[in-house]
C-alpha cells in the first residue's frame, strides 16, 4: 500500500512584470543624474549636434532631454520601450566589440517604470512625429503630432512609485551639481557636439560645437594655463588630453577634476588611476590628486564595457599595457613641461601665459630669429657693467649653445647669483631665473634614484656613531625601514628606549646637518603608511636625502658650480619641480622683453 505523498507548497515564484522592472531600474536609475546620463548618451548615439537639457528640483520634478539626433519612427520609438530592445547590438559576437556609448536596451523602459515619461519624436526626412506617454512603465497613449527633427524625451515626478528611494535622493541644489558636473563631463566628452544645460531658470552651461579639445575646455573650465598636453601612441593604444603641470601643481594638495574616456565613454578605472599616480609620484614624493582630461583610444574588441549596470567601469583585455603606455604618455609630457613664464604689464605686474592664449602649434619664440643666444648674451655683456664681464661669462661658441636640452635645444649660461640664492642665466628664449636649492635637490635625487637601480649608494662612517632620542613613531617608522635605509648609505639601529643609533650616512650628506637630516627623514617615514610599498619609501628617504645633501639658499656659488646645477638639470627628467613639488625655474621670455621695450 503506498502512502500519498505530502504536498509541499511552492516557494519560488515568477516576479509580477511591474516589480521585476522596478528591481531593474534600481540598477540604472540610482538618481536623477543617473537619468541625464541615460537619455544624453542615447541622443549621442543618435549622432546629435545638440543637446539640451533642462531639470527642474534637481531632476525630481522634471528631467527634459532634447536633441536633434536621427530621431524614430513610431513603431521605432514603442519598441524603444521594450526592455531589451536596441538598435546598437544584434548578435552575440557585437558584445566583444561595441562602439556605441549605449547597447543594453535598458535605459528606457527602466526610466519610464518609475516616472511619468512622454516620448516625442521625428525620423530625419519624416513629415511628421509621434508622441507617446507612459506612466509607471505602461503605455498610457500615442498619437502622431507635429515635431522637430530628433527626439525629446521628458521624465516627471521621477520615483513618484518607489518611496523608499526617493527618500533617500540629496537636496534639490545637491541633485543638481551632481547633473552639472555630469553634462560638464559628456560635453567635454563630446566637443564637436553643443551642450545647454538648464535648471529652473537658470542656465547653467551653454557651450556651442568646440573645433578642439582646448576649445571645449576653455568654455568648461576657462583659462587652465597649469595644464601640458599629453599625447602619446604605442601598442595601438593613443593617449591624448591635458594633465596638470609638475610647476604649477606646487606644493599643494589640491584635488582637481579627474575626467577619463576610453573611447569616448566615461570611466572610473583603478588601473587608469594608479598610472596616473604613479606618473606623479615618479616626479614628486607627495601624494595628490592631479586635474587631468585624458582620452584613451583602443581597439573596441581590447575593452570589455559590459561589466558594470551603469557602464560606468571597463575591463581591459591588457591590463599592463594600458597602464604602462598611459604612464609613459603623463611621464613624458611632465618631462616636457616648460617653466612657468612671466608678462611683464599686466594687472598685477605679471600674469602667467596659457595654453589657451596660444594657437596649437605656434611658438613664443622663432626659431628662424636671426637673434641667437651669443648675440642676446652680447647685449646682457654690454648692459650688465664690468663686474660681469670681468671672467663671470665665458666666451660661447653655437656649439655650447645647442648642447644642452634643457630649454628646447639650448643651454642655460650662468650671469651670476641673486642674494646668493637664484641663479640667473640666459638662453635663446630669454632669462631664467632658478632656485639654486630645489634645482640642486632635484639633480640629486634623479642621481641617487638611477643609482638605486644598480645597487646601493655609497656610504660614509661616522668617527663616533651618534644617537638619538626619537618619538616613538617616529622611531619605529626608522627602525622598520632599515633595509631601505641601508640601500641609500645609511646604518642605524634601535639603542634601548626611544634612542636610534647613527653609524653610516650617505657621502653626499654633510655630517654637520645629520642630526637634522635624521630628524626630518624620521618624520617624513612616519607620515607614510605602514603598508606603502617599498618604491614609495625609497623615493621618500631619497627625496629627504636629496634635500639635505643639495646647495642652500645664502650659499655662494662658484661658477663651475652653477654650470654643473644647470647642465645637471638638463638632464634630468622632470627639470620643473623638486622632489616635494615646489618650482624650479621662472622664465622670461625674449619676446616679453621685446614687447615691454616697444621693439615689437
Amino acid at each position: 500500500m503506498s502512502v500519498p505523498r505530502k504536498q509541499t507548497p511552492i516557494r519560488i515564484t515568477k516576479l509580477p512584470t511591474e516589480l521585476a522592472n522596478q528591481i531593474a531600474a534600481g540598477e540604472v536609475v540610482e538618481r536623477p543624474a543617473s537619468v541625464v546620463k541615460e537619455l544624453v548618451e542615447n541622443a549621442l548615439d543618435a549622432g546629435a549636434t545638440r543637446v539640451l537639457v533642462t531639470v527642474e528640483l534637481g531632476g525630481k520634478r522634471l528631467v527634459r532631454v532634447e536633441d536633434d539626433g536621427e530621431g524614430m519612427t513610431l513603431e521605432e520609438a514603442l519598441l524603444s520601450l521594450e526592455r531589451h530592445a536596441t538598435s546598437k547590438i544584434k548578435r552575440l559576437e557585437d558584445l566583444a566589440a561595441i562602439e556605441s556609448l549605449g547597447f543594453r536596451g535598458e535605459a528606457l523602459p527602466s526610466i519610464a517604470s518609475v516616472s511619468h515619461l512622454s516620448l516625442r519624436t521625428r525620423l530625419r526626412g519624416d513629415r511628421r512625429g509621434c508622441e507617446i506617454k507612459v506612466s509607471g512603465g505602461a503605455i498610457i497613449e500615442n498619437y502622431e503630432v507635429g515635431a522637430s527633427e530628433g527626439t525629446t524625451v521628458e521624465v516627471t515626478d521621477l520615483f513618484y512609485n518607489v518611496p523608499a528611494r526617493r527618500k533617500f535622493l540629496k537636496s534639490d541644489g545637491a541633485e543638481t551639481a551632481q547633473i552639472s558636473k555630469l553634462v560638464t563631463q559628456l560635453a567635454l566628452g563630446h566637443h564637436k557636439v553643443g551642450f545647454g544645460l538648464v535648471s529652473g531658470t537658470r542656465q547653467l552651461l551653454q557651450c556651442p560645437p568646440a573645433r578642439s579639445l582646448s576649445e571645449r575646455l576653455f568654455q568648461l573650465y576657462g583659462d587652465r594655463s597649469n595644464l601640458v598636453q599629453v599625447d602619446k601612441t604605442a601598442a595601438g593604444v593613443r593617449i591624448s588630453g591635458f594633465a596638470t603641470g609638475l610647476a604649477a601643481m606646487g606644493t599643494s594638495v589640491r584635488r582637481g577634476p579627474q575626467n577619463v574616456f576610453v573611447n569616448g565613454r566615461a570611466v572610473k578605472d583603478r588601473t587608469i588611476i594608479h598610472a596616473i599616480r604613479h606618473a606623479y609620484d615618479s616626479a614628486t614624493n607627495k601624494e595628490r590628486t592631479p586635474e587631468v582630461h585624458l582620452f584613451l583610444d583602443l581597439p573596441p574588441d581590447r575593452v570589455d564595457v559590459n561589466v558594470h549596470p551603469g557602464k560606468a567601469e571597463v575591463r581591459f583585455l591588457e591590463q599592463s599595457l594600458v597602464h604602462e603606455v598611459l604612464r609613459r604618455a603623463l611621464g613624458e609630457a611632465l618631462g616636457k613641461e616648460t617653466a612657468p613664464e612671466l608678462t611683464l604689464g599686466g594687472q598685477n605686474g605679471v600674469q602667467r601665459q596659457g595654453f589657451s592664449q596660444i594657437p596649437e602649434g605656434s611658438s613664443v619664440y622663432s626659431r628662424d630669429s636671426k637673434h641667437s643666444a651669443q648675440k642676446v648674451l652680447q647685449v646682457a655683456l654690454r648692459d650688465a657693467g664690468e663686474s660681469i664681464q670681468s671672467g663671470l661669462v665665458p666666451e660661447l661658441s653655437q656649439a655650447a649653445v645647442e648642447a644642452s636640452p634643457f630649454s628646447s635645444n639650448s643651454q642655460l649660461i650662468p650671469l651670476g647669483q641673486f642674494r646668493n640664492t637664484f641663479i640667473v642665466a640666459i638662453d635663446d628664449e630669454g632669462i631664467a631665473i632658478i632656485d639654486q636649492h630645489v634645482a640642486h635637490e632635484r639633480v640629486l635625487y634623479e642621481q641617487m634614484m638611477e643609482r638605486l637601480t644598480e645597487g646601493s649608494l655609497e656610504s660614509q662612517r661616522l668617527l663616533a656613531p651618534m644617537v638619538l632620542e626619537l618619538p616613538p613613531g617616529e622611531r619605529l617608522a626608522l627602525t622598520a625601514r632599515d633595509s631601505a635605509l641601508s640601500r641609500l648609505g645609511f646604518e642605524l639601529g634601535e639603542f634601548g628606549g626611544d634612542s636610534v643609533r647613527v653609524s653610516a650616512l650617505p657621502v653626499l650628506v654633510p655630517q654637520a646637518v645629520c642630526e637634522t637630516a635624521i630628524r626630518e627623514l624620521a618624520q617624513d617615514l612616519d607620515g607614510l603608511d605602514q603598508g606603502s610599498a617599498v618604491d614609495d619609501v625609497l623615493r621618500q628617504i631619497a627625496a629627504t636625502t636629496a634635500c639635505h645633501a643639495a646647495v642652500k639658499a645664502n650659499d655662494r656659488l662658484t661658477r663651475d658650480k652653477m654650470v654643473y646645477i644647470l647642465d645637471e638639470l638638463g638632464r634630468t627628467a622632470h627639470s620643473s619641480v623638486c622632489p616635494h613639488g615646489r618650482p624650479v625655474v621662472l622664465r622670461l621670455s625674449r619676446r616679453q622683453l621685446e614687447k615691454h621695450f616697444d621693439r615689437i
